[in-house]
């Protein structure tokens, strides 16, 4: 298992990583978006 994790921490830290990192906190600070993952959030507890 932490042969997964080191890979994820280079790609975190290579160029292309540090851009997704930037468009998903772009993409998690939109209103919009925290929206519909409370809507997807609360669909999959309700399954339960």
């Amino acid at each position: 298992m932490s042969g997964v994790m080191e890979r994820i921490k280079r790609f975190v830290r290579s160029p292309q990583g540090r851009r997704t990192v930037e468009q998903v906190r772009r993409a998690a600070a939109d209103p919009r978006r925290q929206a519909q993952a409370r809507r997807l959030l609360g669909k999959l507890r309700g399954r339960r």
